[in-house]
């Protein structure tokens, strides 16, 4: 079926060309893995408990494919190159050299790859299916060089996640009606706007040459002059914004309705609500950092990060929570910043949550939900609402891909609206590189930003950008602010350390098809409606539980791997298999002073609280009617439901912990999961705590600001959509005054 969507968006060619540059030995032996974490099974295989009927046609081609067939090796291969830090490339490529010799695959297999025949060794790719299937077994349970471990690990999310997520010329995956998934198809709703919303305000760079970017840029309204001495755009305008999303978004829409020129850089592609196909594969590769793969240096956390115009807002699912009372009062009063407990910011969550639209009711929740909610009551445990960014009957369960109803109000459909109405210009497919930075001639010790440099990521545009501007703003969010900061010559030590990522973990509960009270599919419906708060005897909150958005490749490459057989089983159950997580508000911190290499350590108080959380998730799975529960751990940690005494839960539940990454030493590990960063600029009270002050200067460069998460504070411990945008809100309201009182300059005097 023809897709109506955006050509990023839609399915790939069968002619693709790849650039992975992996040697015929490195595929062979990349093939051969992949096979064995997803081999061909035989029909006997089908055999799914709460499925009465016979194994369909589909099914059966399910368990008959591989890992390895058609182009799913080069996919893999074109991720691992194209994605991955190039640290865990080169790591995945020697082993994979090492395992297409013989002598390299007795120092990795051991006993495993010998025969009583000549060559009495084989190379990995020569052995058989079975030998190869426990040599990974093995390699995932190791407790010494670890670092091997993770090269197997990382072809495994890769490998799992491409099968599941790619899509061929008619946007189709042949496994997903074996494994009960559909991409949603809906008709366009009266809020869907064919035309592009931001369209007068945005050029594409990637559609430009040398010469048609200056004629478009003046055509805007933006001052500008070629230098082609030094191959450079000289732009001029009074406000530039690095980002678009949560934070710039808003910056943008409050200072250029004050009547300041703004330009927004925004890295990302624009893509409207018609634009967007739902298909977790495309989607992911253009909406989100790293094509949804990015991970911590040590592959503990998979992290989500938006990457396109509108940013995180253009991708979330919907939460729209307030900043709890009890967390502002402690910014206000522990981290010394009172203007979080000013009237200024509560007005402030007032005007973003009308302006984005947030309502406090769903009409119908969907299929996790309903389980989070009827386990809750069950238990006695108290079930709060979630306020969304969309309307009461918005039933999406695909938002995570772009609001193909365009239903849901992030920046790309509210504020960057008002910016490109009140003359706003937004520069896709651009890449800042710089601030320009010089010393303020009044203050030698403090710098003064000038504006930035940039560069389009269309190799048709040859010329660097030389915005100046009175003011800099950096939005481009915890991962990429710190990074740019540093990389321009900023030394405050708050840049780019203290990072919260919220980490979470997940339970998971199977509900058969014969469960005839829960209907519908863990794709359907909206995302977040619903949550349950673990408190401690004390009422304070350890963990929040809610419930994920996950498709098929995501599920898959999160999902423990046993074996081949155990596997294949998991994913035919995929649809029904319900997923809550445990999310803290994390004490322990991280860092990111290099764009991609993000380390990050969970305190022993995180490790507790995601595990209380963790415990109290199967608890409501297991109440709601699950036939079978479990976690992510390595070793697939799970439980059969029907008939369990207490004692026995208790025991199950006993074991369940909150362990290390794949680099640990233990037999067992787990990965976690993050969707919200922040914190890495934090605001203080003076440099010694903080990278930025009050109104969100630089406590190194007048004129330089953040609005963004990276200024929080800590972690928030919710959703943080609300508090980034009435942060940024307030912020652009402040530098807009003192722009109005013309205290800024260009140069320094």
């Amino acid at each position: 079926m023809e897709r109506d969507c955006h050509p990023l968006l839609g399915g790939s060619s069968s002619e693709r060309k790849y650039i992975h540059g992996f040697s015929s030995a490195e595929m062979q032996s990349l093939s051969s893995i992949c096979e064995a974490i997803l081999p061909p099974l035989p029909s006997s295989s089908t055999e799914i408990t709460g499925k009465e009927e016979q194994p369909s046609k589909a099914l059966r081609s399910f368990y008959k494919a591989s890992g390895s067939q058609e182009r799913n090796p080069d996919e893999v291969a074109e991720h691992i190159a194209t994605r991955a830090l190039p640290e865990a490339a080169l790591l995945i490529r020697v082993i994979l050299m090492i395992l297409s010799t013989r002598l390299g695959t007795l120092l990795l297999c051991g006993s495993l790859c010998f025969d009583k025949k000549w060559p009495f060794v084989h190379k990995f790719s020569d052995l058989p299916l079975e030998k190869r299937e426990t040599v990974l077994q093995r390699w995932f349970k190791r407790r010494f060089l670890t670092i091997i471990r993770l090269a197997f690990v990382l072809i495994k999310i890769v490998c799992l996640f491409v099968f599941f997520s790619r899509v061929d010329e008619d946007s189709k995956n042949p496994s997903w009606e074996a494994i009960g998934y559909r991409v949603e198809t809906m008709e366009s709703s009266s809020k869907t706007q064919k035309e592009r919303h931001l369209q007068k305000g945005i050029i594409e760079t990637n559609q430009e040459t040398n010469s048609t970017l200056v004629n478009s840029l003046s055509q805007k309204g933006i001052k500008v002059k070629e230098d082609t001495e030094r191959n450079l755009c000289k732009i001029e305008c009074d406000v530039v914004i690095v980002g678009s999303g949560c934070g710039g978004g808003v910056a943008a829409a409050v200072l250029a309705s004050s009547g300041q020129k703004v330009i927004v850089l925004e890295k990302g592609n624009y893509f409207n609500s018609t634009d967007y196909s739902s298909l977790e594969g495309p989607s992911m590769s253009q909406l989100f950092e790293s094509g949804g793969l990015l991970a911590t240096y040590d592959a503990k956390m998979m992290i989500l990060a938006g990457s396109t115009v509108g940013g995180g807002s253009a991708v979330n699912w919907s939460a729209a929570i307030k900043t709890p009372d009890s967390v502002l009062t402690e910014w206000a009063e522990e981290n010394g910043i009172p203007f979080f407990k000013s009237s200024e910011y509560y007005s402030a969550m007032e005007t973003v949550g009308k302006r984005i639209g947030v309502t406090e009711n769903c009409v119908k929740e969907g299929f996790q939900n309903h389980i989070l909610r009827k386990g809750c009551n069950k238990l006695g445990l108290k079930v709060d609402s979630v306020s969304r960014n969309s309307s009461e009957d918005h039933y999406c369960g695909s938002c995570g891909y772009g609001c193909k109803r365009g239903d849901k109000q992030g920046t790309d459909s509210t504020w960057l609206v008002d910016a490109v109405n009140s003359g706003a210009v937004i520069l896709t497919g651009c890449k800042a590189e710089n601030f320009i930075l010089e010393y303020n001639r009044k203050e030698r010790t403090k710098k003064k930003c000038l504006g930035v440099t940039a560069k389009s990521l269309n190799n048709k545009i040859t010329k660097k950008l030389h915005i100046e501007a009175k003011v800099t703003i950096s939005a481009c969010g915890s991962l990429l602010t710190p990074p740019l900061m540093l990389s321009s010559g900023l030394k405050n030590r708050n840049i780019g350390k203290n990072l919260h990522l919220h980490p979470v973990l997940m339970a998971w509960g199977y509900f058969p098809d014969s469960n005839l009270e829960l209907k519908g599919k863990i794709y359907e419906g909206g995302i977040i409606t619903s949550l349950h708060k673990v408190k401690s005897d004390s009422s304070k909150v350890k963990a929040v539980i809610e419930t994920p958005a996950l498709g098929p490749g995501a599920y898959a490459a999160l999902c423990p791997w046993e074996s081949g057989l155990d596997f294949k089983q998991r994913m035919a159950k995929y649809s029904r298999t319900a997923h809550l997580f445990s999310m803290v508000r994390d004490k322990g911190t991280g860092e990111v002073q290099k764009e991609g290499i993000i380390r990050y350590r969970l305190d022993k108080s995180d490790r507790e609280n995601i595990k209380a959380g963790l415990r109290e998730a199967l608890r409501i799975l297991i109440a709601a009617g699950a036939v079978e529960v479990g976690t992510h751990r390595s070793d697939g940690q799970r439980i059969k439901c029907k008939g369990i005494s207490e004692m026995e839960l208790e025991e199950f539940l006993d074991g369940v912990s909150a362990l290390g990454g794949p680099v640990s030493k233990g037999e067992n590990w787990m990965i976690y999961s993050s969707a919200h960063q922040m914190s890495s600029c934090r605001m203080g009270r003076d440099e010694e705590e903080g990278a930025v002050d009050e109104n969100g200067e630089s406590f190194e460069a007048e004129n330089l600001f953040v609005c963004d998460a990276s200024v929080l504070p800590t972690a928030v411990g919710v959703n943080p959509m609300i508090t980034i945008q009435s942060i940024a809100f307030c912020l652009s309201k402040r530098i807009s005054e003192r722009l109005k009182q013309e205290e800024f300059s260009k140069r320094a005097d």
